[in-house]
């Protein structure tokens, strides 16, 4: 893979994590809204923390569609959840939540689970069914889809 794929997945990482976290500022600053009343649901679109979060939470979406356009499902939802260990981190140490045990040891399988499936090809083609493990040398996602 190369570093401009790695960068895409370093965008749909950071953009989701910090864009939740910044929602999650925001709302917290609001106080809690409900669907009967659409009008706080506007009202918090327009906050400075909200309007963040849901701008970088678009960027999130376009790099994440970007990604999806060359690699597989199953590749890139698991190596972008380390967003999930990003996000914990702010919440804790930015917003100042409570992270419990069983959390943090959440983040740890989550930060295993990406280790497994980043050792195999992001891109495996739909016609054909080979053991990525026995591959060593898999071809390049353009010969691939030939």
């Amino acid at each position: 893979m190369t570093f401009r794929r790695y960068l895409v997945l370093a965008v749909v990482t950071l953009t989701a994590s910090c864009g939740d976290t910044f929602l999650s500022r925001g709302m917290k600053s609001l106080g809690p809204v409900s669907l009967d009343h659409p009008t706080q649901l506007i009202h918090a679109i327009f906050s400075p923390w909200v309007a963040a979060g849901i701008v970088l939470l678009i960027g999130f979406f376009a790099s994440y569609l970007t990604a999806l356009s060359w690699a597989d499902l199953t590749y890139v939802l698991p190596a972008s959840s380390l967003g999930y260990v990003i996000m914990t981190l702010l919440a804790k140490f930015w917003l100042h939540e409570h992270v419990s045990t069983m959390r943090w040891l959440g983040v740890v399988f989550i930060t295993a689970g990406v280790g497994f499936v980043t050792r195999g090809p992001s891109w495996t083609d739909p016609g054909h069914h080979h053991h990525a493990a026995h591959d060593e040398n898999p071809a390049p996602v353009e010969e691939v889809r030939r």
